[in-house]
């Protein structure tokens, strides 16, 4: 029973430094993501899944482990030991890299992604709760005045932009077994959050006051996710798994706060200043479909030997509501999403080579992202991979991942995004009510 305990204070000594190490970064800077193109609608859209899917390309809606918790699809939860208690602990840090088409800079985030836990209710039926992040707002940039005719008149000006926040969502949800090969899950969302943009116009001049505007937005609102999924055995050692799921669609209820204040030498004043309790932002309805085909490492066993999935996602943003953005022409579109992935573990029970029993995994993407600019749709296509490993358990593991990725373009005055982000996660597994002989 000792050994038990220590291996237990190892694994949440280790999880209490990961949670730290995210508050001190986000502390140090208030950005969780970095990307103009989150200056519009929600923002940009975060990566849904733990290590686990998106070192995989993002697959999960016809994906199901019994190691890992899986909230992309509600019902994926009841793939599990009917007495395990399962959590997921993840963090991201992000290096940007963006060139237009004649300057280009660099920066780098690292926050918290997630906090996911499920534990069973009665049988195979199960519960999952859970906290990530689902959309970013983080930008900041300044643009001098060139024109000499302004300059000479007026002195240099400085254009200066900035973004914060983010929407996040609290999860609650419960899966149950549906006849022999189906499972049916449903999930609760809470959608909070807060989204400051600003606008500054800056002069050199002390005759001239500088002047800030912008918006504010607070999100506070209910939604909900359905899942379905299949798992068969179509030949001895082999499963196939299919997935369809559903996000509805959801009106973003909170306050929103319009201002401009004027900054001189006399002092700060307010020259115009609005709150509405109306965000103006809505979540369209999201349909996805996937598959997965695996391998087990042997008959009696539910640890796959490989496994290989692919997930397509579709989401209508046209008739989503958004505060215009004066001066840029912004229309949020039609998204969609391909994504492919696979896992492969040499020998899971090899008691000789740690790396024969490490888990690798490998992936691909496509998303068509909901806006178009200078009537140019913004894409984004990158390849993952990411290795998990054993520790002092097989189901208690350290997930890494990576994503390598762009988005945008330089043409038509847009901004290319090349991205490399480094997920780490942490899988605790325990098996409940199990009695032990000696204490």
């Amino acid at each position: 029973m000792r050994k038990r305990k220590t291996k237990y204070r190892y694994l949440l000594s280790t999880l209490f430094f990961c949670v730290t190490g995210s508050l001190a970064a986000q502390t140090a800077d208030a950005l969780g993501g970095f990307t103009p193109y989150s200056m519009f609608g929600v923002g940009e859209l975060a990566k849904q899944g733990t290590a686990f899917n998106r070192s995989m390309g993002g697959i999960g809606v016809g994906l199901r482990d019994h190691r890992y918790v899986n909230y992309v699809n509600p019902a994926a939860i009841t793939a599990r030991d009917p007495l395990t208690f399962m959590l997921d602990f993840g963090v991201e840090g992000q290096n940007t890299y963006l060139s237009d088409a004649s300057t280009s800079s660099a920066f780098n985030t690292f926050n918290m992604h997630h906090l996911v836990l499920s534990f069973p209710l009665h049988g195979r039926t199960a519960m999952m709760l859970g906290l990530t992040p689902y959309s970013h707002t983080g930008y900041k940039f300044e643009r001098k005045e060139y024109r000499p005719d302004i300059i000479s008149e007026i002195g240099d000006v400085a254009y200066q932009h900035y973004g914060e926040g983010g929407i996040s969502q609290a999860l609650f949800g419960v899966a149950v077994p549906l006849f022999k090969y189906f499972s049916l899950g449903a999930q609760g969302i809470y959608y909070f959050g807060k989204m400051d943009r600003s606008s500054d116009l800056h002069f050199a001049t002390p005759a001239y006051r500088s002047l800030q505007t912008g918006n504010n937005v607070v999100i506070g609102s209910f939604s909900g996710k359905f899942g379905l999924q299949y798992e068969g055995q179509i030949k001895e050692n082999y499963s196939l798994s299919a997935g369809v799921s559903y996000l509805l669609s959801s009106d973003l209820k909170g306050d929103a706060t319009r201002y401009a204040i004027a900054q001189g030498s006399s002092g700060r004043d307010t020259i115009y200043m609005e709150t509405v309790n109306k965000a103006q932002m809505k979540i369209p309805g999201e349909f996805g479909v996937g598959f997965s085909l695996s391998k087990k490492q042997r008959s009696d066993d539910v640890v796959n030997k490989w496994m290989i999935g692919f997930d397509y996602t579709r989401q209508d943003w046209s008739r989503s509501a958004f505060a215009p953005t004066p001066g840029i022409d912004f229309k949020p579109i039609v998204s969609s999403s391909f994504r492919a992935g696979f896992e492969f573990t040499p020998d899971l029970y090899d008691p000789r080579y740690a790396y024969k029993r490490w888990t690798y995994r490998g992936g691909v993407y496509h998303e068509q992202t909901y806006m178009m600019l200078n009537n140019t749709r913004i894409s984004a296509s990158g390849v993952t991979f990411g290795v998990s490993l054993p520790v002092l358990h097989w189901a208690n593991l350290l997930n890494f991942g990576v994503d390598l990725g762009q988005r945008g373009s330089v043409n038509n005055r847009l901004v290319r995004e090349r991205y490399v982000v480094f997920q780490l996660g942490i899988s605790l597994y325990d098996i409940w009510f199990r009695k032990v002989r000696y204490d």
